[in-house]
Parts: C-alpha cells; structure tokens; sequence
C-alpha cells in the first residue's frame, strides 16, 4: 500500500440495539459504549474520518436478523451524514463488503478498531484486515466480550475472555492500547511515520 496522506479512520463495528438484549448479558467492561462515544466524538470535533459497520444477520433467530426489531445502530454511536456506512452479513467486516475498497479508496494503512464482540466479529475482522496488509490499533475499554461455556460445559468469564483475546490479538494481528492511549497518539502526523 502506499503513504496514508492523512488521519486514521475511527471504526465501529456491530455497535446495534442487538447487542443489549438476554443473550449478550455479562459483558466485561460494560462502559465500553461511553469509551467509543468518547472517541466518536474526539474524531468528529477533529474532522477525522469514521466508518460504521452494520451487522444484517439474515437468520431469524438472532437478535441482528436484518428485518428483527434491534437491528438499528445505537442511538449513541448513530452516523451522520458524511459518515460510511457499510452492511455486512457475515462475521469479519472485510468479507462480502466494499471495505476494504473504502479503505483503499482513503489509502488507509492503519485504522482504530472499536464495537462488539471481542471474541466474535472483531476478532475475525482483526484478522482479516490484518491479512489484508493493515495497521490495526484495537480500543481495549472500546469493545466487550460476554462469558463462553463449551461444549463439555467448562465456562470463562466475560473478562478472562476479553483479557484473553486482546492478549492473543497484540503484537501479532493489531496494537492493543486504551482510548485514552487512542485519543493521545498524533493521528495526522502518525499516519506516515508510523513503522510498526
């Protein structure tokens, strides 16, 4: 890719009303909403580019199904206008979306990653975007994660779950800090000298 000419782009992924209802309770780090909402609005005051990621789950039993009643973005992170907006209806953001094409579009190396859930579609957009060439810098108090049980009945909590995967997740696929680190870093002047 070549020099990212400008600031960061801001990205929220699957931040909808799905994400408050029975099946996502017990979340680690229930004031994650108020961190994006902090960085939300640090980007906009500054003018910086920001791209929400909407989840249109196409099985009626979950609680983003594209046609069920919590599929709405939440109120508190809703775009405005002049903000993408990207529908994807599968886990990772970059698969079946124009994502990646919007990034290239801005020629963006690097991008803040926030939204929900650490474990599931963040973890598989890491991934991907980390595959795909990008610098991905993940929002630790932006995002959640929600206790596992397996299979053989063995359960984690939503914190050793959330502490686990951005442990996985840094250094290897993306650089892991809090939003106040986020909101710290010069973003205009870091686009082209970062080297990481």
């Amino acid at each position: 890719m070549s020099a990212q000419p400008g600031p960061i782009p801001l990205v929220i992924l699957d931040v909808q009303d799905a994400i408050d209802q029975p099946v996502w309770e017990g979340k680690s780090h229930p004031s994650y909403l108020t961190a994006i909402q902090r960085l939300l609005a640090h980007w906009r005051l500054k003018g910086w580019p920001v791209v929400h990621i909407k989840h249109d789950e196409q099985a009626p039993s979950s609680t983003y199904h594209v046609h069920g009643p919590w599929n709405a973005i939440k109120q508190e992170v809703a775009p405005v206008a002049g903000e993408a907006v990207i529908v994807k209806q599968q886990n990772c953001a970059f698969i079946g979306t124009e994502l990646d094409q919007v990034l290239k579009g801005m020629r963006v190396e690097r991008l803040v990653l926030t939204g929900v859930v650490i474990h599931h579609s963040m973890d598989a957009t890491v991934r991907a975007g980390k595959a795909l060439g990008y610098r991905i810098i993940l929002a630790s108090d932006a995002t959640t994660a929600v206790p596992v049980v397996s299979a053989a009945g063995k359960s984690w909590t939503a914190t050793t779950v959330h502490e686990l995967t951005l442990a996985i997740l840094d250094g290897e696929y993306a650089e892991v800090m809090t939003s106040d680190e986020v909101m710290a870093l010069d973003i205009e002047g870091c686009a082209e000298g970062y080297a990481g």
